[in-house]
C-alpha cells in the first residue's frame, strides 16, 4: 500500500486495518510528504511491519529491497493518489522508495487519486491518468463530494471500504471468462439542423461501469458509445456512434455473435422527420418540429432467434418496479435492470445509482452506491441467471 501526499492520507490507517482483517498481508510504503499527513507508527500498528520511505536505507539496500519488495507484492494500491505521484508514475520516474518499486514491480497497479476538483479537471493531469490507464493501471475513483479545501465536487479518494472492495474484486476469479458481451451506453443525439440536436442527461457511467467490470472479470468486451467524454476502460473494444441508428446499426451487425447484450444507453425514442441543410433561425412565434419513431435496439436483439441472453435498463420516474416488469414482458428480455431517476440522487450524471433487477421467476435490490461498485453487484446478479441459460441451452 503506497501512500503519497494528500490530506486523505489520513484515512489509510482504517483502509490498512480493514485489508488486514480482510486476509491481506500489507506492507506500507510512504513518500516524504505522506509522513506529513500520517504518521509510520500509526501504519506499523495496523499492518504490524516497518513502514518504507527511504530509497537509499542502508539496513535495506544492500539486500536490494525495492526489489525484494516488488517481488513479493502481488497487487500495488497507492491511496491517496496525489496529482504529484500521478504525474511521476506517468512519466516514469523513479526518484523514491515507492515509485521505483512500481516500475520495478509485474504485480497490477491500482490508483486511488485525491486531489482538488480543479486539479483532477486539468488536461494535465487527465492526460496522465489517460496515460496510465493505457497501460493497464486501474484508476480506482475518485468519488464526488465535499473537499478538504471546501469545495464541491470530483476529487475525493474513496472510502477504505469502497476500496477493500474493489481489491477483493481485482482478485475475483475470471467468471466471465469466455463470454463475448456487448454493451451500449450513453445517450444518443438526434440532429435538428447542423448545429442543434435532441438528447437527454445520460452520462454513460453505468455502461462504461460494467464494461470495466466484465473485463475484470475474464470477459470480451465490444462498447458501442453514444456521444460522452469518458475514458475507454482498458481492453474493450470501443465503437462510437451519434445516432439512435448508428447505434442499431453497430449492435445489429454484431449482437449475433455475443452471448451477453447489455443495454445500458438511454436511446432517444424518436428523431425529426426531416433533419434542416442549414441552421434554423430564430424567427417570432413558435417551432414546431415533428418527429418519427427511432428503431427499437433491445426489442430487435431480444428477437433474435437463437440470441444472447438480454439485459435492458429502464430508468423511470415514477411506478418503477411496475413499468420495468411491462418492459420485460413487452419486448421478451432475460432480465431488466431498472433505476429511478429525476430526484435529487441516483440516475442519469450522477456518480451513484441503485437498481432493481428483476427476471422472470426473481427480483433483486441493489441499493444507492456508486456506479463502480454497483457493476459489480449487477454481474453478481446476472452470473446465476446465465449460467441457468447455458445449463438449459446444453441440456
Amino acid at each position: 500500500m503506497g501512500v503519497s501526499g494528500s490530506i486523505a492520507a489520513y484515512k489509510t490507517p482504517e483502509l490498512a486495518r480493514l485489508l488486514v482483517r480482510a486476509g491481506a498481508e500489507v506492507r506500507a510504503v510512504t513518500t516524504a510528504a505522506a509522513r506529513q499527513f500520517v504518521t509510520p507508527m500509526t501504519l506499523q500498528a495496523v499492518t504490524g511491519h516497518e513502514v518504507r520511505e527511504a530509497l537509499f536505507d542502508r539496513a535495506h539496500e544492500a539486500a536490494m529491497g525495492h526489489i525484494e519488495l516488488a517481488r513479493w507484492a502481488e497487487r500495488i494500491l497507492i491511496a491517496p493518489a496525489s496529482a504529484g505521484f500521478i504525474e511521476r508514475l506517468a512519466q516514469g520516474r523513479a526518484d523514491d522508495l515507492l515509485s521505483t518499486l512500481c516500475l520495478a514491480s509485474d504485480a497490477p497497479r491500482l490508483l486511488a487519486p485525491a486531489m482538488n476538483r480543479r486539479m483532477w479537471a486539468d488536461e494535465a493531469v487527465r492526460d496522465n491518468v489517460a496515460r496510465l490507464r493505457a497501460r493497464g493501471v486501474r484508476i480506482l475513483g475518485p468519488a464526488s463530494g465535499s473537499l478538504a479545501c471546501g469545495d464541491e465536487g470530483p476529487g475525493r479518494m474513496l472510502e477504505p471500504e469502497e476500496l477493500v472492495e474493489a481489491l477483493a474484486e481485482d482478485f475475483a476469479p475470471p467468471s466471465w471468462r469466455g463470454r463475448r458481451v456487448l454493451i451500449t451506453a450513453g445517450p444518443t443525439h438526434e440532429a435538428i439542423d447542423p448545429v442543434r440536436y435532441i438528447a437527454n442527461r445520460s452520462s454513460g457511467r453505468m455502461g462504461f461501469a460494467i464494461a470495466e467490470a466484465v473485463r475484470q472479470r475474464g470477459g470480451e468486451v465490444t462498447l458501442v458509445a453514444g456521444p460522452v467524454t469518458l475514458d475507454t476502460p482498458v481492453g474493450v473494444t470501443r465503437v462510437d456512434v451519434e445516432s439512435a441508428r448508428q447505434m442499431y446499426e453497430a449492435v445489429m451487425s454484431r449482437a449475433r455473435q455475443q452471448d451477453v447484450f447489455i443495454a445500458t444507453a438511454a436511446v432517444a425514442d424518436y428523431r425529426p422527420l426531416r433533419v434542416a441543410r442549414q441552421k434554423i433561425k430564430k424567427t417570432e412565434g413558435d417551432l414546431s418540429l415533428e418527429l418519427t419513431a427511432n428503431p427499437d435496439i433491445l426489442r430487435a436483439v431480444a428477437g433474435l432467434p437463437d440470441g444472447p441472453f438480454t439485459l435492458g435498463f429502464a430508468a423511470e420516474t415514477t411506478r418503477l418496479e411496475a413499468h420495468a416488469r411491462e418492459k420485460l414482458r413487452a419486448k421478451r428480455l432475460d432480465a431488466i435492470a431498472a433505476n429511478q431517476v429525476g430526484g435529487e440522487r441516483g440516475g442519469f450524471a450522477c456518480d451513484e445509482n441503485a437498481l432493481t433487477v428483476i427476471w422472470p421467476g426473481g427480483r433483486c435490490d441493489l441499493p444507492m452506491q456508486s456506479k463502480q461498485r454497483l457493476a459489480y453487484r449487477l454481474l453478481d446478479v446476472l452470473e446465476p441467471l446465465l449460467n441457468e441459460k447455458d445449463s438449459t441451452e446444453t441440456a
